[in-house]
Parts: structure tokens; sequence; C-alpha cells
């Protein structure tokens, strides 16, 4: 059964693609996105996704069965600062941020005690942004990370709301799972979030290079630089929230990433091939061993 009615707080590439799956699942009898970027509203206005669009989120979540945030971390307490006294009661807050600690505490902190906060996190998107860029199947058979608090509420109806937001999900492609908050922070640092950031530091290397050098590393670019160095392109807003939002899990990590990069200078300066032979191995047989197509559970 379809719920009454959604709100989107945030009509970008994710909150955009979550409307246009919602729409053309027919999963609830009104949608609404709210917005204050002038642009993006009137350009949602014309991709006819949703039953209203406004950029006042105070009045969008009134009612909402769901209210589901969509807007850049660093955004996420001025929204619900905004927002909190207007939700529903019984009703489901959740997201679609990158950094879940972070996140959890915002929300709860702000979120009135008888609205379900249910964050979570679509392992999805692509190095596009703005509302012209969504596409319905964005969430098709990628995940969606839950990350629930079990005890604040009562158990069984906690159970019920979580149901609820994962059989949402579903409907929308995705395969949903449940994960603790930090362990889903340490997860999505090695996965996502330090691959951006060499990606980031890569073009920026060939951009601090003198212009003929730079003209020619772009001009003679290879499919593995074009791919490598894709998501460079992301929306960088979003980036530097996750960034500075994610810095515990980060900060560890990055240092391990620079003493590696560490060893393989010291190999390369004493031209020890056997170890970079080897170093190359493990990362390639571990690559070998990956399967990135997704299966649902």
């Amino acid at each position: 059964m379809p719920m009454k009615k959604v709100t989107i707080i945030g009509g970008g590439l994710i909150g955009s693609s979550v409307a246009r799956a919602i729409k053309e699942a027919a999963l609830c009898e009104r949608l609404v996105i709210a917005d204050k970027n002038i642009e993006y509203i009137n350009q949602i206005k014309q991709l006819n996704i949703c039953d209203d669009v406004t950029d006042n989120p105070s009045n969008a979540v009134k009612d909402a069965d769901l209210t589901l945030i969509c807007v850049p971390v660093g955004a996420f307490e001025s929204v619900l600062i905004e927002i909190k006294e207007h939700l529903k009661t019984g009703s489901i807050l959740s997201d679609v941020g990158s950094v879940k600690s972070f996140v959890n505490e915002i929300m709860f902190a702000h979120a009135p005690k008888d609205v379900f906060v249910i964050p979570g996190h679509p392992i999805a998107g692509t190095e596009k942004s703005g509302p012209e860029f969504g596409f319905s199947q964005l969430f098709k058979d990628r995940w969606m990370i839950l990350t629930p608090r079990r005890d604040v509420y009562d158990a069984d109806i906690l159970e019920q709301k979580i149901k609820e937001l994962s059989n949402f999900w579903a409907a929308c492609g995705a395969n949903v799972d449940i994960m603790e908050e930090g362990h889903h922070d340490d997860v999505l640092a090695m996965t996502s979030h330090l691959p951006h950031l060499v990606a980031f530091s890569v073009m920026n290397t060939a951009a601090d290079m003198e212009d003929e050098s730079r003209a020619e590393i772009l001009k003679y670019s290879a499919g593995g630089f074009r791919d490598f160095t894709r998501v460079a392109a992301s929306d960088p807003t979003m980036w530097r929230d996750i960034f500075l939002k994610n810095k515990k899990a980060m900060l560890p990590l990055l240092q391990r990433f620079v003493e590696d990069l560490t060893i393989l200078q010291k190999y390369i300066r004493q031209e020890n091939g056997e170890a970079l032979f080897d170093y190359f191995e493990k990362a390639k047989s571990l690559r070998s061993d990956m399967h990135f197509e997704q299966t649902k559970k």
C-alpha cells in the first residue's frame, strides 16, 4: 500500500532520482520536493517529477509519512532546525548522507521524540549533479544501508518502521542492509571516500604542472586516466562536507595510504623490481577476487 505523502528535501542528483523512482513505482499518493535553489526548482517543475515543488521545507514536510533529506551533510543541521517542529507524529525521518555517525548525532539531537529517525545511505550516484541528471534506475541493484539506533524506540515499533523504509527502498530497486553507523563510516572511508580523495589529488597534480605538460597530459590521457579520475568531476560541496564530517575514519586511513605510497617511493628509488612486482601482484590478486556485480540477498 503506497504512503499518502513523501517529502524530499534537496532536489539534486539523488533527490531527483528518488523522486523519479517513486513516481515510476507509484510509491505514494503525493510527492513534494523542497529546495532553496531557485534554478533547481525551475528545473524540477519542467521535469514534472513530483506533485509540488517549493522553497519552503517547513510547509513541505507537513503531513508527510516519510521525509527524506537529500542535501550535503554540512547543511543537515540547518534543515533539521527548520523542519523539526513541522514533522508528522509517527512519521519516518531519513536521509541519503554518506557519513552516518555525524548525521545520526545531528538527526537524533533535533528530531522530535515521536518521529522515527532511520538514517540511510544509498551506495549509488554519478559524478554529475543537479535534477536534470537524475534517473529512476539509479538505485537498481545497489546497496541501501540503514543505520538505525535500536536503543531509542520501542523495539517492535522500530522494526515495523525499518520494514516500511526497507520496502520503500526495495521498491526503488535497492538491496537493503542494516549496519552500525561507525562501521559504515569505516567501510565507506575505504571504498568510496579515499578513492575520491585520490582522484581529486591526481587531477590537482596535473593542474599544477606547467602549461605545456598539462596540455599534453590532458590530450594524451588514455582510458585508465579518464576512468580513474572520473569521480573528480563530482560536486565539491558534497565532498568537502563528507571529508570534514568523516575525519575520524578518514585521517587514520589517509595516513596509512601515505605510508604505502612512501614504501612504493622507496622501492622505485632503490630499483627494487622484486618488491614492486610482489606489491603489484598482491593488489592484482585481490582485485581479481572482487566481484562487483551485486546480487540480492
